[in-house]
């Protein structure tokens, strides 16, 4: 592997199938800045991040990236990776204010230009609806361990589906809605900063029912070009041993963060063992007759999110204790001795090719696509004025590398989107983490192609890798 692609071989000898996307990825918090500008309101992430305590390096995403209005400039950048893909969220709160009722134009109108600037340069558009950022007003009222946010959410779909569809074809509903769920609302690290398992147990259930009655809602108004889907964070999770406890410590991780989410809108119902696991957090009581058909709608593709390996063992802890495995806080996470990212991240490209195989097995049916892997490292910008990052390159050549065999053995993948165009506010941990293909200074917001971002064009331009 090189990191210059003017020293890749004219042709790949590893090709992908004929039209993958290869694509790159964003979310409105962490880069758009102009909180206070268009007739945006706050979202639960203005109310975190300006809560003292709660971001790592005190920072918040008031400015971010600036893309609100470097947006054309940031376009133009993506081009010269060569990718014809670009996920990105729309921020609700500046499309919806009060997160019900009539759109707010100036918040469309932003979208509108940012997608024909993206048109006019031959980047296909793929729409996030929801990246977390809930208008504050819908979380005085509950947010969403309370039903009525699904019902607004489905609302407001409808509305910017309606606005826009003339120019995006592939709709997501909800990013990982298990860190939504989980780490906003049982151990408290995102927005909106709560511990309370069964608080975190009705909003996984209502953004599943969100994402169910919203691509109902947009299904409705009868464009059959459009494509609908989700995007779970995926992991595979193994036990620490062969030992009992520690393989029932596996299950029950994999059922609270995989399954709990797969099985209800793949497969329409919960699975019966993570029922019980969670049985003395919550009686289900929020979990309504239809529910079921309501979130289990049909989908067009399936978004992963894949960025490492869980290895848990059995522990001796208070299973009530705050835990993202709500109600199983015994379980306990395991080290390999891997190398890590800046994240703290266990690097495993295997992990990828094996959460591949098990969906593609376990859920058949639907089309697949890598929506997020990339990995955060201490990218800085050298005396050459360029910044070197060779650490990253080797992460996506050894992931892409997974893809593809996963592809040769019948996985129907058909795209994959690198975690993230640039370096952003990356949620707690603020701008104190880089996962970007571009550098982005912070103190003067110029951008800078990282090496990486030159070794990805070349991989796009070929449609594969060097051998």
């Amino acid at each position: 592997m090189t990191a210059n692609p003017a020293q890749q071989p004219a042709g790949p000898s590893l090709r992908f199938p004929d039209g993958f996307a290869w694509g790159t990825a964003t979310a409105s918090y962490q880069i758009e800045g102009g909180v206070d500008e268009g007739g945006r309101s706050r979202s639960i992430w203005d109310t975190f991040a300006h809560t003292p305590g709660k971001i790592e390096d005190g920072s918040t995403g008031d400015v971010a990236d600036d893309h609100y209005h470097r947006y054309e400039e940031d376009v133009e950048l993506m081009a010269g990776l060569g990718v014809g893909w670009y996920r990105f969220s729309i921020a609700w709160p500046r499309v919806q204010p009060d997160g019900r009722g009539p759109l707010n134009e100036a918040g469309v109108d932003f979208y509108s230009r940012l997608l024909e600037a993206l048109l006019a340069k031959g980047v296909q558009p793929w729409v996030t609806l929801y990246h977390w950022d809930l208008p504050q007003v819908l979380q005085d009222r509950g947010g969403w361990p309370e039903r009525e946010t699904a019902e607004r959410f489905a609302e407001y779909a409808a509305a910017i589906y309606e606005r826009l569809r003339d120019r995006v074809t592939n709709w997501t509903t909800l990013n990982e809605p298990w860190v939504s769920a989980f780490i906003g609302h049982a151990i408290g690290r995102h927005a909106p900063g709560l511990q309370d398992p069964a608080a975190a147990l009705r909003a996984a259930h209502h953004l599943m029912l969100g994402h169910g009655l919203a691509i109902t809602a947009m299904r409705a108004q009868g464009d059959a070009g459009s494509r609908f889907g989700v995007t779970f964070n995926v992991s595979p999770t193994d036990p620490a041993s062969d030992d009992p406890a520690d393989v029932d410590a596996a299950r029950r991780a994999d059922g609270l963060t995989n399954r709990i989410f797969f099985d209800p809108i793949l497969r329409g119902d919960y699975p019966a063992d993570v029922l019980a696991d969670v049985e003395h957090v919550s009686d289900g009581a929020h979990r309504q007759p239809g529910d079921a058909e309501r979130i289990c709608v049909p989908l067009d593709f399936v978004g992963l999110n894949y960025y490492y390996r869980t290895v848990v063992r059995a522990g001796s802890g208070d299973r009530n204790a705050p835990s993202v495995w709500v109600g199983n806080a015994d379980v306990e996470p395991v080290s390999r001795g891997l190398p890590r990212t800046e994240m703290g991240w266990e690097i495993d490209p295997d992990g990828l090719y094996d959460i591949l195989v098990r969906v593609a097995r376990d859920y058949p049916g639907v089309p697949l696509y890598v929506t997020e892997n990339g990995a955060a490292f201490a990218d800085e910008k050298g005396p050459d004025g360029k910044v070197h990052d060779p650490a990253r390159i080797d992460f996506l050549d050894q992931h892409f590398r997974a893809a593809r065999r996963a592809i040769d053995d019948g996985v129907d993948l058909r795209g994959y989107f690198v975690w993230s165009l640039m370096d952003n506010f990356e949620w707690g941990f603020g701008f104190s983490k880089r996962f970007g293909l571009i550098h982005v200074d912070y103190e003067t917001l110029e951008r800078t192609r990282k090496d990486s971002a030159h070794w990805y064009a070349g991989v796009t331009r070929t449609n594969g890798l060097p051998a």
